[in-house]
């Protein structure tokens, strides 16, 4: 191990999490920082510049320089056991209550998610690590305070893989050499200091989802750090295996240079459907030919969003990697059966359509959903995955991925957009990261649409489909809906400065890269 400075900590460790924040594992965290905080800044550097290129007119295209490696004939590592049957995966926040249902949900996968579901409380986070811990050794049990009802893990629970925050977040209440430690390099270190042996012994292994990558760059970043990680507890290299969710245009272009970074450790790419559908907008929403119609209107049948997740299925299934699909957000709704089935009629139209085109699995946000996707899958895909659908019809076309989407705007679609960033933002403000709105489960990446499709509309003077321009005023008004629809509600809890940061947002000259950045700094400045 580094002889350099552990991390030190700006709050104490959760009482009610001990043994996670340990001085061998704020080292190991540390050594992680020590290594590889500098490159993850430089490729935040790298990120702001390509931007800057969107902005002044460049789109996204294919690397000439990385064309050997699109060409070449490799392939990843092969799956571990675990992971071979990933049908159906289900998502969802690291409170204790939850990670249990999830576990016990009947899926195959369970994503434990401190980036879009996670909000990153000091509180959240680290009494996430200790649920997780808990989880690997079957010792995880919860009692609901306010029923009394016990939960436990089933004899066969889900396979457990994590997906630690993104490279552009930090986690400010662990200092290394005085500077916040990447959020990235906090989550994974912990996980995998507490739980890679107790994995391996167990017949698993420490999986991981990675968030947010841009360039192919970062995901040999995380190669690297894995790499030493792995070295560090005496693992052999290829222990780790990772997914990727390609839920940022950029990516999209360099899917296969992805894949050849983590070839060791790749496990699959995913369709992260509702970060991609933001990262559309924020690299091409200048452009007046590329403005979004209401969210609910771009589906995976918009031949942008199909475009790209085809080329997933066949980068994927060419380089024997698991090509999984999107997330089903929909959440049961009770005391209304009509509107319940007509729900679930999408949900499995949704996933049947994933199934005939090739995925090796799905997402879904509700254990109530895993039914009706594992329905899909077994009556598509009767062995443990599609791998050798080699789709060969499939032909990479950036005109294609670069398609702008059709359909309309609307008074709704807006004032959707204004409930469900303002909502959403309010209950991240109070330590909540998952948050059901109108039977959906909004995370922070449905909440990235809302408020980017706003300032884009704003920006262009979009038209609505009954001829009013959008427009700050137009925004306000409805924030002004909003709050004589909460009532006196909106004097507590964080409505006010939720909603003065969507405004902020939307009214911004230009569009801030994640909501979560300025939204952090008020929930450290008022910790939940």
């Amino acid at each position: 191990m580094s002889t350099a400075p552990a991390a030190t900590l700006r709050l104490p460790p959760p009482p009610e999490a001990p043994g996670v924040l340990t001085p061998e594992a704020l080292a190991f965290v540390a050594d992680l920082v020590h290594a590889f905080a500098p490159r993850r800044d430089a490729l935040l550097a790298a990120r702001r510049a390509a931007q800057a290129r969107f902005d002044a007119g460049e789109a996204p295209d294919f690397l000439p320089e990385t064309a050997p490696v699109r060409e070449g004939a490799w392939t990843v590592a092969r799956a571990p056991d675990d992971l071979t049957d990933r049908r159906v995966e289900i998502t969802g926040p690291v409170d204790r209550k939850m990670v249990i249902n999830a576990l016990n949900s009947g899926a195959r996968v369970f994503m434990a998610d401190f980036e879009d579901a996670t909000a990153p409380t000091w509180a959240n986070v680290v009494t996430g690590q200790r649920n997780l811990i808990d989880a690997v050794r079957r010792t995880i049990s919860h009692v609901a305070p306010e029923t009394g009802k016990a939960y436990a893990l089933v004899d066969r629970p889900a396979t457990l893989v994590v997906r630690p925050r993104g490279w552009h977040l930090d986690e400010r209440h662990v200092l290394v050499d005085g500077r916040a430690a990447p959020g990235a390099l906090v989550d994974f270190g912990l996980y995998f200091f507490h739980n890679a042996r107790e994995l391996v012994a167990r017949g698993s292994g420490p999986y991981f989802y990675l968030p947010k990558l841009e360039h192919h760059a970062e995901a040999a970043l995380w190669d690297d750090v894995f790499v030493r990680a792995q070295e560090r507890l005496g693992l052999p290299v290829g222990t780790v295996r990772a997914t990727v969710l390609i839920e940022t245009l950029p990516a999209a272009f360099q899917m296969h240079e992805i894949l050849h970074a983590l070839r060791r450790h790749a496990a699959g790419l995913n369709c992260g459907r509702w970060d991609y559908i933001f990262s559309a907008i924020k690299t091409l929403g200048r452009r007046g030919d590329w403005v979004t119609p209401d969210r609910a209107q771009v589906r995976m049948t918009q031949p942008f969003m199909r475009a790209y997740t085809q080329l997933l299925i066949a980068t994927c299934h060419r380089r024997g990697a698991h090509a999984i699909g999107g997330m089903a957000a929909q959440i049961p709704i009770k005391g209304d059966p009509e509107a319940n089935e007509r729900a679930l009629a999408a949900v499995r139209a949704d996933k049947e359509r994933e199934a005939d085109d090739g995925h090796d699995g799905t997402w879904v946000a509700h254990p109530g959903l895993v039914p009706v996707a594992q329905a899909a899958f077994d009556a598509r895909m009767p062995g443990p995955n599609q791998l050798a659908r080699l789709r060969e019809d499939v032909q990479a076309d950036r005109a294609a991925l670069l398609a702008a989407p059709a359909g309309t705007r609307t008074a709704a679609g807006l004032r959707q957009n204004v409930a469900v960033g303002v909502r959403y933002l309010e209950a991240w403000l109070r330590g909540q990261g998952c948050v059901p709105i109108d039977h959906l489960m909004e995370d922070a990446a449905t909440a990235e649409i809302s408020r980017a499709q706003l300032w884009q509309w704003v920006r262009h003077a979009a038209l609505l489909d009954d001829g009013r321009p959008v427009t700050l005023a137009l925004v306000e008004a409805e924030l002004a809906r909003l709050e004589a629809e909460v009532g006196p509600a909106w004097a507590q809890g964080a409505w006010a400065r939720a909603a003065g940061l969507f405004r902020d947002l939307v009214a911004r000259a230009d569009l801030a890269p994640f909501l979560t950045l300025p939204a952090y700094d008020l929930l450290v400045a008022d910790p939940a």
